[in-house]
Order: C-alpha cells, then sequence, then structure tokens
C-alpha cells in the first residue's frame, strides 16, 4: 500500500539531566502522523549539524555514529519497502516497532492446527464426536508431510499463508495422497 507522504528525520533530544552530550532520536512521519524514538546513543551537541541530521567532524567518533546513522535510515527504507509489497498498511508506529525488534510472535499453523485439535478432544461428547476429531488429526498430518514435501520446513507461519499455498495443498491432497473430492474440499475449504 503506498503512503501519501513519509518522513525520517534525525534529531537531538536534551536529557533531563543538563549535559553536553544530547540523545539522538529519530522521528518517522507517515501520512502526517509522528512517532519518534531514541536509538539509545548520545552526542555532543556542539558537534551536531541539524540540517544535514548528522555528527560534525572527521574524527572516528563521527564517522561511526554518522554510518549508524546512515545504515539506520537503509533499515527503515528496506522496512518500508517490504511492507509496501506485501500489502501491508505503513504507519509510524509499525517501523518503529520493527526497527526495535518489537514485533508480534511469529504464529505458526501446525501449532495452532494443534492446540485446536488438542481443545477438540477436551470436547468429544460435548458437541464433537470421534470421528469429527479424526478427520481433523488426518489433515493435520496431511498438512505437516505437505509443508515438509513443498517448503521442507517444519511449520509454518501463518502469515506466509496465501491462495498458491491452498491451491498446492489441494493438488497434493489429489496427486500424492491421491484423496477424493470428499476428503479434499473439506480439508482447503477456507470460509
Amino acid at each position: 500500500m503506498l503512503e501519501s507522504s513519509f518522513g525520517l528525520r534525525f534529531f537531538l533530544k536534551r536529557p533531563k539531566i543538563e549535559s553536553r552530550e544530547w540523545i539522538v532520536y529519530f522521528r518517522i512521519t507517515v501520512d502526517g502522523i509522528r512517532k519518534e524514538s531514541s536509538i539509545k546513543r548520545k552526542w555532543d551537541n556542539t558537534r551536531w549539524d541539524q540540517r544535514f541530521e548528522r555528527a560534525v567532524g572527521s574524527k572516528e567518533d563521527a564517522k561511526s555514529l554518522n554510518f549508524f546513522l546512515d545504515s539506520l535510515t537503509l533499515k527503515i527504507n528496506e522496512i518500508k519497502t517490504e511492507m509496501m509489497y506485501s500489502g501491508k498498511t505503513i504507519t509510524a508506529e509499525k517501523i518503529i516497532d520493527e526497527v526495535l525488534g518489537r514485533t508480534a510472535p511469529k504464529i505458526k499453523v501446525l501449532e495452532e492446527f494443534q492446540k485446536h485439535n488438542n481443545e477438540m478432544e477436551a470436547l468429544l461428547g460435548k458437541g464433537y464426536s470421534k470421528g469429527t476429531l479424526d478427520r481433523f488429526t488426518i489433515t493435520k498430518n496431511h498438512l505437516t508431510a505437505f509443508i515438509k514435501f513443498k517448503l521442507k520446513k517444519q511449520d509454518l507461519e501463518f502469515a506466509d499463508l496465501n491462495l498458491e499455498f491452498v491451491k498446492d495443498f489441494e493438488f497434493y491432497l489429489r496427486t500424492v495422497r491421491d484423496c477424493s473430492n470428499n476428503t479434499n474440499k473439506p480439508s482447503t475449504e477456507l470460509d
């Protein structure tokens, strides 16, 4: 999804305790909504050029900070581009969370499938029959084998699921597992 505006700024913020070393911050603005965060570094405010948003000087510490700021700029732009290409809504908060590693834990398909089956097993006789649980268990086993066969992985994140995966799984059930339409349709229906 394209954003109508995007901005990235680096600046110094005065610490609560009087000091020549100020805290370096970055601010991301998307569609007029601003979020900012510290980069966990301090810098002498007399050696900072706000117009260029960089440390001033040819000393190694200035070069190091400027290199870090350039690297951070690159990382932020990569995250923004990845969000754009994957169709995710781009917000300043999401970008900062990704930069700082505060992303939500990845939910795995087979783990959730097993949780579902465990809950169903606990509800046997209370709305679910043994036959229904057996069909879900067989489907999970087929899905496990398919993920190993097709993707060479032990599990798959929900974020990686797409229509192509579902169609490939249906094809796998019909060809490799030789499942009939009655077995196939309930295993792959999305609604």
